[in-house]
């Protein structure tokens, strides 16, 4: 039986004496399995909360439970249950370097299914001659059945993976060799270790509605972020900035404007989150010749380096990514340049 509450302990394995060890030890295979899933969940969020999207080698530092360390992910399978662990942990879907191959249909389809709003995502079997009775199409089954909540690592970029966090398999086909997999509620944020409970499968349309929208939100931010960023080469497209922790993509065009705000590469700037504000608040500007324009308002004070510096870059240009192809559309700055000039 799963045990719902996790306690304390678990989140400061460092701290284990030789009782509390063994107590681990002669715990119900459920029991371990619970704790250390969690484990592996908390040591997730973590990373995301530190880098938002993931790489390949975040993913390879795992996680500690009892004092051993334990893989997130298997570096070439896509499922992957850790021999200590009962129950399947985690699940990959690899986007391929340009002109890589799909070996999966799930590659090229579940970034549509889920912009198309469909609540469960297909994620096909790993191939092999026992088909559906291989070990880790079993251990999809078994996680469909017992309600597991999952970690599914999804591809944004190649190298780089959003944690969708809880996931469940919520149909096994052997027929089409397929599971379908479904999104949970987002955790509740302020929770300490010891009051979050094990999470289920939504039960209410209105739930499933809402995880949906989640990882919906989750995914355009990420790959639009990901890829406006590295268009750019990891700096902002102002001050140059090369730390991609405190850079984020601004939109030219605002995502709520259907005609002009899709989230493609023409249509963002990689900014720092200094600058980032200051575009949002019309405290500066970008002209269809990629000047940069700072308000009257910020140019009338006089109030540190941080504000001089701002101020500085005013009548410069902005970098630009290499690709003529990626450079900022001249026709939706333009339509932004009017709004900062109505304001400033």
């Amino acid at each position: 039986m799963y045990c719902s509450v996790i306690p304390a302990l678990l989140f400061y394995p460092g701290t284990m004496n030789s009782v509390q060890r063994m107590r681990a030890t002669l715990m119900s295979d459920d029991d371990r399995d619970t704790l250390m899933r969690m484990a592996a969940f908390e040591r997730v969020r973590l990373l995301s909360e530190v880098h938002g999207h993931l790489s390949a080698k975040q993913l390879d530092s795992g996680f500690v439970f009892a004092g051993d360390s334990i893989k997130l992910v298997d570096r070439v399978k896509g499922i992957w249950k850790p021999q200590k662990m009962r129950y399947l942990l985690s699940i990959k879907t690899v986007v391929p370097k340009s002109g890589g191959k799909f070996w999966y249909e799930d590659q090229r389809e579940v970034h549509r299914q889920i912009y198309d709003g469909e609540e469960v995502v297909d994620y096909d079997f790993m191939r092999g001659k026992r088909g559906p009775e291989a070990a880790h199409n079993q251990w999809l089954r078994e996680a469909y059945l017992n309600r597991i909540p999952i970690i599914y690592f999804l591809g944004i970029v190649p190298g780089q993976y959003l944690a969708m966090l809880p996931s469940f398999i919520v149909g096994w086909d052997a027929r089409a060799l397929k599971a379908h997999v479904g999104f949970g509620v987002p955790e509740q944020k302020g929770l300490v270790p010891s009051e979050q409970e094990i999470p289920v499968p939504p039960k209410s349309a209105i739930e499933r509605c809402y995880a949906l929208r989640s990882v919906k939100q989750r995914l355009h931010q990420a790959t639009f972020r990901q890829t406006v960023i590295t268009a750019y080469k990891g700096r902002c497209a102002i001050s140059r900035l090369p730390e991609q922790r405190l850079l984020d993509a601004a939109h030219i065009i605002s995502d709520g404007n259907e005609r002009l705000g899709q989230p493609i590469i023409s249509n963002g700037l990689p900014l720092s989150k200094l600058h980032h504000a200051a575009f949002d608040a019309h405290l500066i500007g970008i002209d269809p010749d990629y000047r940069i324009h700072v308000s009257d308002r910020l140019l009338s004070q006089n109030d540190g380096p941080m504000l001089e510096a701002l101020k500085h870059q005013n009548g410069a240009e902005i970098c630009l990514p290499h690709r003529s192809k990626d450079q900022p559309d001249r026709d939706r700055l333009a339509r932004r340049y009017e709004h900062f000039r109505a304001v400033s």
